[in-house]
């Protein structure tokens, strides 16, 4: 069964921190054959309700994701992917714990989403939130993007990103979606691989 297989070949990497080159190849190969059999090769139009909600990254070969565990006093947490079409918004949501008690983050980037075809979006990164999870009162992907959509303002460094107009767009591919796991391909060549309890 290709979904084992992938699941099997990303246990005990920790996202992909722990994942040796061999260990990426191997990852990589088990992600393209369970693409093939991609149950809703076109999401966008076709499941849209199955791609809406909170996503837990599984793996990522992303080095910049990975990289917040080289960070001092701090490991990387659980990383949420939250996907609201209604509004064509993205959240992503790292927790950051802390080695120093009471000094647990949050890094989080907005995003919305236009589709460019029925499995592509390209996305624009808006507005990027770091902080405490103490100062922010965050508990919940959830509750937090809710407190976003409402306005509220946080007591954290929360700046606007401002993408340089000459540059590509960033787009992200749903390559295989079901009702418990995503897999995605992005435009730097980074595969994300995220489950919904």
């Amino acid at each position: 069964m290709p979904k084992a297989k992938l699941l099997a070949a990303i246990a005990g990497k920790n996202r992909g921190i722990l994942a040796t080159a061999t260990d990426r190849q191997a990852i990589l190969a088990a992600i393209t054959e369970l693409e093939f059999h991609n149950p809703h090769p076109r999401p966008l139009t076709t499941a849209i309700d199955l791609l809406a909600g909170d996503w837990r990254l599984l793996y990522t070969s992303s080095q910049s994701l990975l990289g917040i565990d080289k960070f001092p006093l701090v490991k990387l947490g659980t990383i949420y992917q939250c996907v609201r079409p209604t509004n064509n918004a993205i959240y992503n949501i790292a927790e950051v714990p802390s080695l120093v008690p009471g000094l647990t983050g949050i890094v989080a980037v907005v995003a919305t989403f236009t589709a460019v075809n029925e499995s592509r979006v390209n996305v624009q990164f808006n507005r990027s939130l770091i902080g405490l999870q103490s100062l922010i009162d965050y508990s919940t992907p959830d509750r937090l993007i809710t407190a976003i959509e409402n306005g509220q303002k946080f007591t954290a460094i929360d700046l606007p990103i401002n993408r340089k107009e000459d540059k590509a767009p960033a787009w992200l591919e749903v390559t295989y979606l079901d009702e418990t796991l995503r897999i995605g391909r992005g435009n730097e060549g980074s595969v994300f691989v995220l489950d919904k309890g």
